[in-house]
């Protein structure tokens, strides 16, 4: 079935049993938030009053129920405000799977407004992170994202998802148990799919 990347974004949390995401909304991740709305069916949000409570709920969360923790925010200030949790979860080997919003993909590198180089700033916090900028890899990145927080050292990984790719269509397949790449495989493509 084709979906929209935010589509994707909440049926690859649904297959992670993902229950609870912590977040403040904003512009980049708006679509996400619609999508959430619409089909989070089994998936509580709650809202923060500032990211970095988000960072350090889903951090929290993580440490009292041993599931992997989600948190969300937007691109700019909304992903630099949810470093100090990130970091965190790195020093304290917690996983947390952080989602934040991007600009539209062909405005990166121009200085638009509220672009960071948030994968940059979070690169020495996480175990790994992602920048999508292809609806079409989005749902393995989500996939690995959550394989890579939560074996081995747990650790935080980050899923930077360009606005572009939130709006996107295209084929989404559920994962099933057997089609799941172990995670050798699934580390050695991470650097062609950032690419």
């Amino acid at each position: 079935m084709k979906l929209s990347g935010a589509d994707i974004v909440i049926e690859c949390l649904k297959e992670q049993k993902v229950d609870t995401i912590f977040g403040f909304p904003g512009g980049a991740v708006l679509n996400i938030y619609d999508s959430l709305y619409r089909r989070g069916t089994g998936i509580n949000h709650i809202l923060t009053t500032h990211e970095q409570g988000a960072a350090h709920a889903a951090d929290g969360f993580a440490r009292a129920t041993g599931k992997t923790g989600v948190c969300m925010a937007t691109s700019g200030p909304g992903a630099t405000n949810l470093v100090t949790g990130i970091a965190t979860a790195y020093m304290d080997s917690v996983p947390v799977v952080a989602i934040t919003g991007q600009v539209h993909s062909s405005l990166i590198g121009k200085d638009s407004f509220q672009e960071v180089d948030i994968t940059g700033v979070t690169m020495p916090i996480t175990k790994h992170n992602f920048l999508v900028k292809d609806v079409e890899k989005l749902a393995d990145i989500i996939r690995m994202a959550f394989q890579i927080a939560s074996t081995g050292r747990p650790g935080p990984v980050l899923i930077d998802i360009c606005k572009d790719v939130t709006i996107n269509k295209t084929e989404f397949k559920p994962a099933g148990v057997k089609s799941r790449l172990n995670l050798k495989v699934k580390n050695s493509f991470c650097l062609l799919y950032t690419s």
